[in-house]
């Protein structure tokens, strides 16, 4: 739907669908929709809203729809909302659903190219709440390349139990805990009922903070309002403003492909690595990237992140919530900290309409914060992503080392074909000190969809004795609010024959971040042999969705595509 023209009103793609005698039929379906001739003479912004009801990430998003509708009224556009499909991480997690997570990324981005390109919109605002909404979302945009922009709809509030902050991981770390007898039912139902106090996504520096954050620094988000939080009335506000910014854009013909550049996809890297973000953002700026027609690899996260220090103390790796972050100075603050030291590029253009290193000129830092570290007090002389190799990961997998201090792990593995078998041996105590966890068939293709493990993940965080003494590795994902030293993503995954799929149970692993190796201690011969004895697993699902995307993904190191 590219193209460089444009009009002085902005109406350009729509006028197809509303102008002229033959488009009759068409204005009488909208006027039956309650859309007047005048409305229909103006530009058309579709709202592509992720709302549901199931989970406190989305289901706000209808107030938020609104405030956006207003503020391109405001503006002298006509917004037309329709709706796509969400999957809750937090509600799937752990269950056969959780399958579904990754798939629906996709989803998203096919249906709002869809209705987008059906209707031929002038502009569009994607709202966004979970973690596979906003890459979805920004996948579309940037496939379509009409003017618009991503819109967050904000993190939850914290809860609050014995003076101390919680987020979801809280309550998936208690359930680690009352399986090994640390919590009794009483505990755990007063973190269950205390973790979530109302709308808003999940509250640490997980997926959806992550991609939230990194889209304002990519420039598909508006810098400082997405980052406002669901639960103030100051997101209304923020709202409204983001349907005027859309009606600049399309008036300036301003497209998703001037925004999104290699550049500005470093600065977004960049800052998922200086906040300590989820290693999903590994996956979705491959996608992305894709989208965009941009070379980008697997090995482009570790060369960024080597560069750039760890400023953010922020869960789950450390003390803060994404509250306290637009607290403190928010992504202002940070893109001030990283364009000052000269670790991303301010001249990259923002949705705003003032660049990146305009938008940090404005930044408002709180007396006496501790969330966001200047460069001299970094966490980390080096980020929060590193990219291993190695004869169990030849085209690379995921760690992330916010949070631990672990660089080395050697130990026995344990091997499991599923994630819910890996969760039961954590729960009946049959993992042990310095055990390395293998769990296959869970990648793209095997599981179909990889699966967060934060289940499992958060369990073993749950019982202090294999905390920081516990590796695990999957060719599945992992959760934003993991902690611990866990290595995803691994490729080529097992239902393809990767050589993840040869580990046996006590093969003794490797982990040597250092030299960002992950390898397994058996000689080259004796893997090629297993792989040559190795058959094939019948797939998990005949017919369906999950069918038809095992059959068209690529590789986690390509971002799990299906183009």
């Amino acid at each position: 739907m590219s193209t460089n023209g444009k009009t002085s009103s902005g109406k350009l793609y729509s006028i197809a669908v509303t102008e002229g005698p033959n488009r009759a039929p068409a204005r009488a379906m909208f006027r039956a929709s309650g859309f007047t001739r005048e409305d229909l003479s103006k530009p058309i912004i579709g709202i592509a809203n992720t709302w549901t009801e199931i989970g406190p990430c989305n289901f706000h998003l209808r107030r938020i729809a609104e405030a956006v509708k207003q503020g391109i009224r405001e503006a002298g556009g006509t917004p037309m909302e329709f709706n796509t499909v969400t999957i809750s991480d937090g509600i799937t997690m752990g269950t056969e659903g959780m399958k579904a997570s990754l798939i629906s990324r996709e989803v998203i981005a096919d249906s709002v190219e869809l209705v987008t390109r059906g209707n031929q919109f002038d502009g569009l605002v994607c709202i966004a709440g979970c973690d596979k909404n906003m890459p979805g979302t920004v996948m579309a945009l940037a496939r379509l390349d009409i003017p618009g922009m991503m819109l967050y709809g904000g993190s939850i509030a914290p809860g609050h139990l014995n003076g101390k902050d919680l987020t979801i991981q809280d309550v998936f770390e208690a359930v680690g805990a009352h399986a090994a007898g640390k919590l009794d039912d009483a505990g755990l139902e007063a973190v269950e009922t205390h973790a979530c106090p109302g709308e808003g996504a999940c509250g640490g520096q997980f997926t959806a903070n992550t991609m939230a954050m990194a889209c304002e620094f990519l420039g598909i988000s508006p810098m400082g309002l997405s980052g406002v939080p669901a639960f103030i009335e100051e997101k209304l506000e923020a709202s409204r403003q983001a349907g005027r910014i859309v009606m600049d854009l399309v008036r300036r013909g301003i497209r998703p492909s001037q925004l999104i550049t290699p550049k500005a996809l470093e600065n977004a890297i960049a800052s998922v690595a200086a906040s300590g973000g989820s290693t999903n953002a590994v996956l979705h700026f491959l996608a992305i990237a894709k989208e965009a027609g941009i070379p980008l690899t697997i090995d482009d996260f570790d060369r960024i992140s080597t560069k750039t220090p760890l400023l953010c103390d922020l869960k789950p790796g450390g003390k803060y919530v994404a509250v306290d972050y637009q607290a403190a100075g928010g992504s202002r603050l940070l893109a001030k900290r990283l364009v000052d030291a000269g670790l991303i590029d301010g001249s990259c253009p923002n949705v705003s309409g003032k660049t990146l290193a305009e938008e940090a000129a404005e930044a408002k830092e709180t007396p006496g914060q501790e969330v966001i570290h200047t460069l001299d007090r970094a966490l980390k002389p080096s980020g929060g992503l590193v990219i291993l190799k190695g004869n169990l990961a030849p085209e690379g997998c995921v760690i992330k080392v916010a949070g631990h201090k672990r660089l080395e792990h050697r130990g026995p593995a344990r091997v499991f074909d599923n994630e819910h078998a890996a969760f039961h041996a954590v729960e009946s105590g049959q993992i042990k000190p310095n055990d390395v966890m293998v769990i296959r068939y869970e990648g793209p293709r095997g599981g179909p969809g990889m699966q967060e493990m934060l289940g499992v993940t958060a369990a073993v965080a749950g019982i202090p004795e294999l905390t920081d003494t516990v590796a695990l590795l999957t060719d599945g994902r992992f959760s934003g609010a993991t902690r611990g030293l866990m290595a995803g993503h691994v490729a080529p995954e097992a239902a393809v024959g990767g050589p993840i799929a040869a580990v046996r149970e006590g093969d003794i692993i490797h982990f040597d971040i250092p030299n960002r190796k992950l390898n397994v201690e058996i000689a080259d011969a004796e893997v090629a042999k297993r792989l040559k004895e190795w058959k094939k697993p019948e797939p998990r699902f005949a017919r369906g969705v999950f069918r038809k995307y095992a059959n068209s993904v690529s590789s986690a190191a390509e971002g799990a595509v299906t183009n």
